[in-house]
């Protein structure tokens, strides 16, 4: 084979090599092509959404937002609660001298009525215990000392009584349903510090509680907390009025919502009060008092209402160991509906029990009784009579008084 033949074959095939490979790399850019094409299209297709696609995303959303707005709108709603009301009942009952003098003879005496009684300490609240059981809470003024001290306090003036009686008669108070007592009084340092000690003691031992004397009661009852106070009111005191103040204040902080002070004053049978006892009371009001109690005259007293609440100056005796035949006999039991709202007080109503100091009337038995025909009549007739600004409302039904412009 000559040179030019063989070149000529070299060529041809140079030429289908290139024609081959012009094939090759055709193809493989075709298919390059329609890859980025398709996946594309695919790309395309996955993220553009169908109008029912939208419709469906959009009513999603829609209830997504309507959820936040319904939880942020709950979140926000203000739950309205019935609100709750309690009454709540407290008795009050005047002067408990639950004892005798030595002076006095024995026969007649409230220690000898005990021992006749066959030494029953229910015998003389026999009358009136099943008032006391049913109220909330009673409160009276203990007005002498369980000791068994024979060394008497001195004492001024020509007439003076020195009062005691054994420990085991703080029993009478716990059978007739009492449940507090104040002692600030004339008769509890009757047997100086030994015998206000000894009935400190014996009260203490049988769950009386105690207000007077530095002694403050914050009882809670159904829930909501009471206040009492005792004090002797014999001036219109800076010292006493600071400590009003200050014992008034001192409950209220502690959560009182009712703090009612029980004082021991006044002029001894005198049937209305005097300046003391006017300014002492409303004071005690203006600073935080709901109501106020009052004892020592022997005899009842007008009542007021000062600025919508109730002042009763003297409740008289009750069970009286200090005169075997009184001449005045009449008494009261104050009954105290305090009516609550979510535990706030939101108003008080009153009634009034008329009550004899003795269950006859020829002598003092020690049996207080609740008062009925003339009695009734005539204590009730009485306090209305004393008390002008209760417009003739005091009665032995619940009654409410307005505030007096």
């Amino acid at each position: 084979m000559n040179k030019r033949s063989s070149r000529n074959k070299h060529h041809k095939k140079y030429q289908e090599d290139v024609k081959e490979n012009k094939t090759y790399w055709k193809n493989a850019i075709s298919i390059i092509i329609s890859i980025l094409i398709i996946g594309g299209v695919g790309f395309y297709f996955k993220n553009i959404k169908s109008p029912m696609d939208k419709k469906v995303e959009a009513n999603s959303k829609i209830s997504d937002v309507t959820k936040d707005i319904a939880e942020e709108e709950k979140k926000d709603e203000v739950i309205i609660k019935e609100p709750v009301k309690k009454t709540i009942l407290i008795s009050f009952a005047g002067d408990f001298t639950l004892g005798t003098d030595t002076k006095f003879g024995y026969d007649g005496s409230l220690p000898a009525a005990f021992i006749n009684s066959g030494r029953k300490y229910s015998y003389f609240m026999q009358n009136v215990s099943s008032v006391f059981s049913k109220d909330d809470y009673t409160l009276v003024n203990l007005e002498t000392t369980f000791t068994d001290s024979n060394v008497k306090a001195p004492k001024d003036g020509d007439i003076f009584y020195n009062f005691k009686g054994p420990k085991e008669y703080v029993n009478i108070l716990t059978t007739g349903s009492i449940d507090g007592v104040t002692i600030s009084n004339n008769h509890i340092y009757d047997y100086g510090k030994q015998g206000i000690q000894d009935t400190i003691n014996a009260l203490k031992e049988n769950n009386i509680d105690i207000c007077g004397e530095g002694y403050k009661i914050l009882k809670e009852i159904q829930g909501v907390k009471f206040g009492f106070l005792g004090y002797t009111g014999w001036e219109y005191s800076n010292e006493l009025k600071t400590k009003i103040i200050n014992d008034i204040s001192e409950l209220k902080n502690q959560g009182a919502e009712v703090v009612i002070p029980y004082f021991h004053w006044g002029i001894e049978r005198s049937y209305e009060p005097y300046d003391v006892q006017q300014n002492l009371a409303r004071f005690a009001i203006d600073n935080g008092a709901d109501a106020v109690i009052g004892s020592h005259p022997h005899v009842i007293q007008s009542m007021e209402n000062y600025k919508g609440k109730l002042i009763a100056y003297s409740m008289g005796n009750f069970c009286f160991g200090g005169n075997s035949n009184p001449p005045d006999k009449r008494t009261f039991i104050l009954q105290v509906k305090a009516n609550m709202q979510d535990d706030k007080l939101v108003n008080f109503e009153y009634k009034v029990l008329p009550a004899m100091v003795s269950s006859r009337s020829d002598k003092n038995d020690y049996i207080p009784t609740l008062a009925t025909g003339e009695n009734k009549t005539n204590i009730l007739k009485t306090l209305n009579e004393l008390s002008p600004t209760l417009n003739g409302n005091i009665k032995d039904e619940f009654f409410d008084i307005k505030k007096v412009n």
